[in-house]
């Protein structure tokens, strides 16, 4: 018998877009995308039917509707459909669209034909059900502070796999591995990948062999900041790091073993009333704060050793 999964349609404002992002996530949703239409924002998103009954769908809408009150916007509209297993990692492939992000990336589906011609960094990607499509803004404000930190290498380095800058990555909760690639594709020599969550190292792999990564410039691994202990040579020169503010937390000590006086980092995943608990975290363990970037209601933390 087919598996089934839950095909929700959200309409809301564009203000509550992000917010709608992490109500869905939280929910467990998998294969969220969203495109404008006209004034309105319309997202899809997929879980399997086993994980949420139709009373949760209806706390789903009304979570949804009290997020639009606190930023006195339009109530979203919530539509739910069931839909079988060969039908929903395809479905809402239709709803995701080629996006720049950035001065520099172009986020192109896989399934689409990249543009002939185009001065950005192409960065083909089939998340899957992993995280990371580009939609969200805490993706967003992680390429753009990738971009920052890779902007003294000359454009003609961009995309070579002769020509590398000597800086090696840590990716800790890779999702679909959007900052890993694009971070190798910016000019990193080498990226190491790990997440917990198995569909999400399979997505990484199969993107890398999209981007024409090779195998040993992105080692993709299961697991967390342990198992990156592990799969490091040596102390590495920056760490990405876009999951949900409790983890970075819980996850902080053990970053110590990996890093070294001149590491930076990038992390995100952060609400806005979460930055001064995280901020004090870093601090306590070695880091400083250099910039937090913010867009709605995320923010996006720029940190370096003290």
């Amino acid at each position: 018998m087919a598996k089934t999964w839950w095909e929700l349609q959200i309409l809301c404002s564009p203000e509550i877009e992000d917010s709608v992002f992490w109500r869905l996530e939280q929910f467990g949703c998998r294969g969220t995308a969203s495109q404008k239409k006209g004034n309105v924002i319309s997202v899809q998103a997929y879980l399997p039917q086993s994980q949420a009954h139709l009373l949760d769908l209806a706390a789903l809408s009304l979570w949804l509707r009290q997020d639009s009150l606190c930023f006195e916007t339009s109530l979203p509209s919530l539509q739910w459909r069931l839909i079988d297993e060969e039908d929903w990692s395809s479905s809402w492939k239709q709803h995701w669209e080629p996006q720049e992000i950035g001065d520099r990336f172009l986020i192109n589906p896989s399934w689409i034909p990249a543009p002939e011609s185009t001065e950005r960094i192409i960065l083909k990607l089939d998340p899957g059900v992993a995280f990371g499509t580009g939609a969200h803004a805490t993706t967003q404000l992680c390429l753009e502070s990738l971009e920052m930190r890779f902007s003294d290498i000359p454009e003609s380095f961009v995309g070579s796999h002769e020509k590398k800058h000597d800086v090696v990555i840590a990716d800790i909760g890779c999702g679909s591995g959007i900052l890993s690639i694009g971070a190798l594709l910016l000019g990193a020599k080498k990226a190491y990948a790990v997440d917990t969550d198995s569909l999400a190292v399979g997505a990484t792999t199969e993107n890398r062999e999209i981007n024409g990564i090779a195998t040993e410039c992105l080692t993709v691994a299961q697991g967390s900041v342990e198992t990156m202990q592990q799969l490091v040579t040596e102390p590495v020169d920056g760490i990405v790091c876009n999951i949900l503010a409790d983890i970075i937390i819980e996850i902080l000590p053990g970053m110590s073993a990996i890093v070294k006086p001149t590491t930076w980092g990038i992390f995100s995943g952060i609400l806005l009333e979460q930055s001064n608990a995280v901020t004090e975290v870093l601090e306590k363990n070695g880091w400083v704060v250099a910039t937090l970037w913010k867009r709605k209601e995320w923010c996006c933390l720029n940190v370096r050793r003290q």
